[in-house]
């Protein structure tokens, strides 16, 4: 075996258990802080943004050390960003996850024998790997809660006039209804249950899913409960709405599907021309990273990438 492979072998390893150590050390208890949430569940006013921010931080801090603990001040907001993707991390251990999947990267990028230059590229597209799998996942879950919102709203439209009251229909979405919306409407009833205005609780699942059709939602509730009016029709306008909506959008989206298809073309092309001339002529591309005006060519064609990708992004994306 080769030295070079032996050493890359062993460093990788040792990377490895340096991560298993970590998630191990951040390791705390499962459960979670019944009493925090009961004493923001109960609170004589209802819990501000911060307020849920703060108890989703002391939740994600169990077990974590002092550094840990500054990390998550200054990113206040990513534990918030976790609960909207229903991850199934920890904050400190999504911290672990992306030292780990860099390490992993740089890895990668030294055993393909990329370019010096490329090496710290590989790291950090190994540290962002963790965070595009989570917006992924945060744009599937909104995404399904979208869909599933009009079928909700007509359940509880029928819910009323049935005769149960408001809060009786939210339990009939959260036992009738699949994830992501059950658990959503489930968190509103028991947080109104506990004691809760229904009001803030709705403002708080506004917060977790920051959804248009939703907010217009919790508007005529609102409304409804301050000036009078017939709820379940409402509801169901809201919910002929959205569908309609959802119409526009589906023939916009078949309208824009040639520009958003050349957009990843033209985005995707020049980065794989580059790889696979690189392993057919490594000396070739070399220059644009030891020769001046090889660098400042490839730093004003990364530019113009970006500069591209934002223009075309705002040529599709037509809001609805």
């Amino acid at each position: 075996m080769e030295p070079t492979l032996f050493i890359m072998g062993a460093a990788f390893v040792g990377v490895l258990a340096l991560v298993f150590a970590l998630g191990s050390v951040f390791q705390g208890n499962s459960d979670s802080n019944v009493e925090a949430r009961l004493a923001a569940f109960t609170g004589t006013a209802g819990p501000t943004r911060k307020e849920i921010t703060d108890s989703l931080v002391k939740d994600s801090l169990d077990g974590a050390n002092s550094l840990v603990r500054g990390i998550v001040k200054r990113f206040e907001n990513i534990p918030l960003f976790l609960r909207q993707a229903d991850a199934p991390l920890k904050f400190e251990h999504f911290l672990t996850l992306c030292a780990g999947t860099a390490a992993l990267g740089v890895m990668v990028a030294m055993i393909g024998r990329a370019p010096g230059p490329m090496v710290p590229l590989g790291g950090i597209c190994g540290f962002f790997a963790p965070w595009m799998w989570l917006m992924m996942r945060r744009r599937s879950r909104f995404r399904r809660f979208e869909k599933q919102l009009p079928d909700a709203l007509e359940l509880m439209g029928r819910a009323l006039r049935s005769g149960h009251s408001l809060a009786s229909g939210l339990n009939v979405v959260a036992s009738e209804m699949p994830a992501p919306i059950s658990t959503e409407f489930q968190a509103v009833y028991d947080e109104q249950n506990l004691g809760i205005p229904l009001e803030a609780a709705l403002r708080n699942m506004l917060t977790r899913v920051p959804n248009l059709d939703l907010k217009f939602f919790v508007t005529a509730v609102n409304i409804q409960r301050t000036a009078g009016g017939d709820l379940a029709e409402i509801l169901n306008k809201i919910s002929f709405l959205v569908r309609e909506r959802f119409k526009l959008l589906g023939q916009v989206k078949a309208l824009t599907g040639e520009g958003r298809i050349s957009g990843v073309v033209l985005m995707g092309l020049p980065i794989a021309l580059f790889f696979a001339v690189y392993y057919i002529n490594p000396d070739y591309v070399m220059i644009l990273f030891t020769h001046p005006a090889g660098q400042k060519m490839m730093y004003t064609a990364i530019f113009m990438q970006l500069l591209g990708a934002v223009c075309i992004k705002k040529i599709v994306d037509i809001k609805v």
